[in-house]
């Protein structure tokens, strides 16, 4: 299995900035895709950023050129700076990795508990 632990969420005022933090753990053989999702109550979980297997990036266009996301092949790491946030960045942000924990097994989704980010004054 394959453990996701998130953190680094909190409240900011708007225009200010968090860095959200992610490591994968267990019996990892390989990670493909990382990313950040969020969701907000009653809504569906969308995509923010992610990393896909090539270590190419791609964002949701609400957050492009204010949030980054980065990774650490070494530490099995994905980390998420936001800036310049706004009201509607409040929601619960999940860490996304797509998995193998064995040779020649299938890659599996797993998810993280979700950290709560809130933007307001």
């Amino acid at each position: 299995q394959v453990q996701l632990v998130e953190s680094g969420g909190g409240l900011v005022q708007p225009g200010g900035s968090l860095r959200l933090s992610c490591a994968a753990s267990g019996s990892i053989f390989s990670i493909g895709a990382m990313g950040w999702y969020r969701q907000v109550s009653g809504k569906e979980r969308e995509m923010v950023a992610r990393s896909s297997s090539t270590r190419s990036t791609s964002y949701a266009e609400s957050v492009k050129g204010r949030f980054t996301i980065s990774r650490d092949d070494a530490k099995n790491t994905v980390d998420l700076q936001m800036n310049s946030l706004k009201p509607e960045d409040t929601a619960v942000y999940y860490c996304n990795a797509v998995a193998s924990i064995k040779a020649y097994s299938n890659y599996r989704s797993y998810w993280g508990q979700g950290t709560q980010v809130t933007v307001s004054s």
